[in-house]
């Protein structure tokens, strides 16, 4: 009878265990399965796919937050800021409306609705990488963060789209006269059109979408962009072959959320969410910024390599330009606020070296 017994209790134990780890595994589960409350899924607005560094900001965000949650948090990509239409400049309103749940944003497309975002189309204020960093990281970062908080939404990161490079199907541009005449696409912001006034060009307001046919068919002669986006959406095969290296501004961007959609998550989950797009912002500037900040520039390289002639203006060069546009900074200082202005200057004068 001792063998039978003991088979007995060594099933018995066995089947103990296993439904230990059954009612362990249930307990996960719960665990996992996220609030009644919770949406199925939550919209992401993008301006830019994947295939840019923009685009795979989102995306990294939208991973980290999917694995760290369990899938209690499941995050969709909407590019081409499809839930708007295609309209970038309705975004923000879009966001803070509900109608967008969460939107890694450039600050030139927000900033006619916040004004304070117009500091960083400020022409020539970034000089370098560090500049961009002693803002977004600084106190005037933080500020700003505050700022957005104030117009309804949940500012968490920030990432970045580049600095906007100029091209055109014409001619090497140089000098303020060389842009005289010239029809530039710009986004809707009434400084960009300020700037390129100042310039002596032709700015025409138009979304990405309605830029790049516009670009093949001539309507307009230029425009202005990051390098990853020039590259990415392969500009020289629309006539862009002179592209000049003036870093007149930076577009950083911001990883927010609805505030309604924020304050319905658990503490814990809004805390896995803020860290996912602290990492997955600091994943893309560094994306964003490949080929641009080593020594021999590879991506400029690449670019030559396209039949691009690429022009990197001199400082005394480009302090003409910033000569020339500094009545449009003088006017905005003051719309933007010159305090807040005064603080960046400071900021960036004081940053250290990269």
């Amino acid at each position: 009878m001792a063998p039978i017994r003991f088979k007995l209790r060594t099933l018995l134990a066995a089947a103990c265990a296993a439904g230990a780890l059954a009612a362990a595994g249930l307990a996960q589960a719960q665990n996992a399965a996220p609030p009644a409350h919770y949406k199925a899924e939550y919209r992401l607005s993008l301006v830019l796919g994947t295939a840019y560094p923009w685009g795979k900001g989102g995306e990294i965000w939208a991973n980290l937050v999917r694995e760290r949650t369990q899938g209690r948090i499941n995050i969709k990509l909407y590019p081409g800021v499809s839930l708007i239409q295609g309209d970038q400049t309705r975004e923000f309103t879009a966001l803070r409306q509900g109608v967008i749940d969460l939107a890694v944003g450039s600050t030139i497309n927000w900033s006619p609705q916040v004004k304070q975002l117009n500091l960083f189309a400020l022409p020539f204020l970034l000089p370098d990488f560090a500049a961009i960093d002693a803002l977004t990281q600084g106190p005037v970062g933080k500020d700003l963060f505050n700022t957005l908080e104030k117009s309804g939404v949940v500012p968490l990161a920030w990432g970045e789209n580049g600095y906007r490079e100029i091209s055109n199907s014409k001619k090497d541009i140089r000098r303020p006269e060389d842009l005289k005449g010239m029809k530039i696409r710009v986004v809707g912001s009434p400084l960009f059109l300020d700037i390129f006034t100042a310039l002596g060009a032709n700015p025409t307001q138009m979304s990405w979408a309605d830029a790049q046919p516009a670009l093949a068919s001539g309507a307009v002669d230029g425009q202005e962009n990051p390098l990853a986006v020039f590259m990415a959406s392969k500009l020289q095969t629309v006539g862009q072959k002179h592209l000049t290296l003036w870093g007149y501004i930076a577009d950083p961007l911001l990883f927010v959320v609805n505030k309604d959609v924020w304050a319905s998550w658990t503490p814990a989950d809004r805390d896995i969410v803020r860290q996912a797009a602290i990492d997955a912002g600091r994943q893309q500037v560094g994306i964003a910024r490949k080929g641009l900040v080593e020594t021999d520039k590879p991506l400029v390289k690449e670019l030559t390599g396209l039949g691009v002639t690429v022009t990197q203006l001199q400082p005394a060069e480009r302090e003409a330009f910033a000569k020339a546009t500094r009545p449009v900074y003088d006017k905005w200082k003051s719309t933007i606020g010159a305090d807040l202005v005064g603080r960046a200057e400071k900021s960036i004068a004081e940053r250290k070296p990269q």
